[in-house]
């Protein structure tokens, strides 16, 4: 059983977050759905990239707007696909967060996927 008070060092404890509440920076761990997968051609570097989105717009159905703001745009180097991440997939990610091309960023998180969809 882990001990809640122990804290590895160079590591701050953090709270799980949603995607719209997410800092510019820094290490975080977020909950929420995945929007997106982006599959590269084989001609190309290999990166695997997802985009997640908040949980309560998701189930909504409600449009997602196209600002970043409530976007997080997840890339695995190095990998062509990565199992179980698919579009619908409930994930909890965590990673250094950071600002690419207009998107917050994590490049090769952690993972969890929290729910799959009824159909598989």
């Amino acid at each position: 059983m882990a001990d809640s008070q122990h804290v590895a060092p160079g590591r701050q404890p953090h709270a799980e977050v949603t995607v719209s509440g997410l800092p510019e920076r820094g290490r975080v761990l977020c909950h929420g759905f995945i929007e997106s997968v982006t599959f590269l051609p084989t001609n190309q570097n290999p990166a695997f990239t997802a985009i997640i989105t908040d949980l309560d717009e998701q189930r909504a159905g409600v449009s997602i707007g196209h600002g970043s703001e409530k976007r997080l745009r997840i890339v695995w180097l190095g990998r062509r696909r990565v199992p179980g991440i698919e579009a619908g997939t409930e994930v909890r990610v965590e990673g250094m967060l950071t600002q690419s091309h207009g998107l917050p960023t994590i490049f090769n998180p952690r993972y969890e996927i929290i729910s799959r969809q009824e159909h598989e």
